[in-house]
């Protein structure tokens, strides 16, 4: 007879890496599995700032993409809730080093230094893939953000990898999501949904080398409850950067109820293993990263 082992571990545990940097994940209690003959890929997720429950969101983010997905998800968290928070990332260019894929999930409006910010790019520039959720869309940004800047720009560099600016967003309402290209490795079975209320990031410029996989419509209301107007945004997306990086991003993803969806995580999941070269052209995982 078959008898599953629990493994019980604490739930959370830190431990301290080269530069002072501080790591924290978590793990819960997981079934002992047969040895994976294919090694994991190793996922940096960046999280912590202003406006948004990133104390659970972490935790949501990375059960949820190491379900679905031969991946492991190491944390950087700092429990700042202002949009210069201090993450150690900052001053070290090579915090990426080891892992096949970096998460960013920030919201760091104010940080604006732009040594710090080419920082924060250098892994990319250096061919480590992207991953952009939500408020990410919006960090490292200074200047006149309002207007399409071009990626020559000083204040442009961040957009130039994500493929898409993005400078603000509306009121909280449900949000009609639409797969507009349905036959990408990303979006490949992938069906429609409407969100809960959510935040709708504007698009004030898609940048040549990106590729647009879903709309989000949304209607807004007057203050009588009335339709006023419906804004129809890029919600996801893949960007080439520098020519070599791939990068995949999605403006979705202000609320728990949102991050914790199966049909968001299932976006990430797909879009963090396309970035990482490792879906092929039906979606499908390529062998030894489907889920564990």
């Amino acid at each position: 007879m078959l008898v599953k082992v629990m493994q019980i571990t604490s739930l959370f545990f830190t431990r301290r890496v080269a530069h002072g940097l501080w790591f924290g994940a978590a793990l819960a209690l997981t079934p002992l599995l047969p040895a994976q003959s294919t090694p994991p890929l190793k996922a940096l997720l960046i999280t912590g700032g202003c406006c948004h429950d990133y104390a659970q969101q972490q935790y949501i983010l990375k059960q949820g993409l190491e379900a679905r997905a031969n991946v492991t998800v190491d944390i950087i968290y700092v429990p700042d809730g202002n949009t210069h928070p201090a993450l150690p990332i900052y001053g070290h260019p090579d915090y990426a080093k080891g892992y096949d894929v970096v998460i960013h999930d920030e919201c760091a409006a104010d940080i604006k230094d732009p040594a710090v910010i080419q920082g924060v790019l250098h892994p990319h520039q250096e061919g480590i893939p992207g991953v952009n959720l939500h408020c990410a869309m919006h960090c490292y940004r200074f200047g006149d953000f309002s207007k399409p800047l071009p990626v020559t720009a000083e204040n442009a560099h961040w957009y130039e990898y994500l493929g898409l600016q993005s400078s603000g967003h509306g009121p909280q309402e449900p949000i009609a999501i639409t797969f507009t290209d349905k036959a990408h490795p990303v979006t490949a079975g992938l069906a429609d949904w409407t969100t809960i209320h959510e935040e709708h990031y504007n698009n004030i410029q898609v940048l040549p080398t990106a590729h647009a996989l879903a709309h989000g419509t949304q209607v807004i209301k007057n203050k009588a409850g009335a339709p006023q107007r419906t804004n129809d945004f890029v919600v996801a997306w893949v960007n080439t950067y520098q020519e070599k990086t791939r990068v995949f991003s999605t403006t979705i993803g202000h609320n728990n109820e949102t991050v914790a969806d199966a049909r968001y995580l299932d976006l990430v999941t797909h879009g963090l293993l396309w970035a990482c070269n490792k879906l092929d052209a039906q979606g499908k995982p390529l062998p030894g990263y489907a889920t564990k």
